[in-house]
């Protein structure tokens, strides 16, 4: 059989996922979208710059199920042991994925916060995780499936900081550039669960009262 490309692109409309996504031997990065032009420039500049072999799935929300949803379905299904999402309006730095699948498999990291030019890797809005530990978050999925729009990556950072695997890496460079960022609303729905979630301790799995209290 040919050698697989360094970089394969896919789009694909969610109800149309295959059951089966991404490879053993490279990350799988699912791209959620739902303007398919913007999210093709996007897949294949980030591919370009990848450093790596790479898979970038992008899956089309033709009926708004919203990103944590989206994210969750082809979660389910890949097999890849690096897992990225990220956004249709992404832009990489040179080598931005190989960084982070090199800081992940040094330090035996589960979460990669990529320097996103607002968090500073402090908080996964765009993220990596090694799969052997995401799977056991949430029951296979990757994030808490009660979450809507906002606040999944936050918990999933925040259950990685707990356990002493959130990774960063100055060369892993992911920016959104979205220029209306920073007038958009949080869903109060979202904001809410999250307040819940960590008075709760996020079902016991966090139990220092600093992280609890982070990102309110």
């Amino acid at each position: 059989m040919p050698d697989a490309p360094a970089a394969d692109i896919h789009f694909v409309t969610l109800d149309r996922l295959p059951p089966v996504v991404g490879r053993e031997d490279r990350p799988l990065v699912a791209m959620p979208c739902i303007d398919v032009a913007a999210a093709r420039r996007s897949a294949m500049q980030i591919a370009g710059r990848a450093g790596m072999p790479v898979d970038v799935l992008g899956i089309l929300d033709a009926k708004r199920q919203g990103f944590i949803s989206v994210s969750n379905a082809a979660y389910r299904r890949s097999i890849a042991p690096w897992f990225a999402y990220v956004a249709q309006d992404a832009f990489a730095g040179r080598g931005w994925l190989a960084a982070g699948v090199d800081a992940l498999d040094t330090d035996d990291g589960g979460l990669l916060a990529f320097s996103d030019g607002k968090w500073g890797g402090r908080l996964a809005a765009f993220g990596l995780v090694r799969k052997t530990w995401a799977d056991g978050n949430y029951a296979g999925d990757l994030f808490h499936p009660a979450y809507r729009r906002h606040y999944a990556d936050v918990e999933l950072t925040v259950l990685a900081m707990q356990q002493g695997r959130l990774r960063r890496h100055p060369d892993a460079m992911l920016v959104e550039v979205d220029w209306d960022k920073e007038k958009a609303a949080v869903a109060p729905a979202d904001r809410q669960l999250f307040a819940d979630r960590a008075d709760a301790g996020f079902e016991g799995r966090v139990a220092d009262p600093a992280l609890r209290r982070l990102f309110r």
